[in-house]
């Protein structure tokens, strides 16, 4: 199976379990990997076969967007299954960073993998 991956995505939403982070916005950073067969796409060069990282892209700012969870955890589940849903996609993997949420590290976070390959 072959793969499509969004690097270093960065989406500003509501998280966090602080009082002080439900009333701000904070930016999260993503690496989202999919498999996908492109061997449709590519025989005809044709982006209606293709999985549209552009379309995924909107979506995902779209969901941070409305977004507002305690737990990166939560977040990441819930993109998921959005994703896999909407875009018919059989298996993910996503890393989803925090910046700055511990001072002596560059981010934390969570790495999830769903679906089959």
């Amino acid at each position: 199976m072959d793969r499509v991956f969004i690097e270093g995505l960065e989406v500003d939403t509501v998280i966090g379990a602080y009082d002080w982070e439900r009333g701000i916005r904070q930016c999260l950073r993503l690496d989202l990997r999919f498999a996908w067969d492109n061997r449709p796409a590519a025989a005809g060069d044709d982006l209606s076969l293709a999985l549209d990282y552009a379309s995924v892209t909107a979506r995902i700012q779209a969901f941070a967007e409305q977004a507002s969870y305690e737990l990166v955890e939560t977040f990441a589940e819930r993109l998921a299954k959005v994703l896999m849903d909407e875009f018919q996609i059989p298996w993910l993997q996503l890393k989803l960073t925090k910046p700055g949420a511990i001072a002596a590290a560059s981010g934390v976070g969570v790495e999830i993998e769903r679906g089959c390959l």
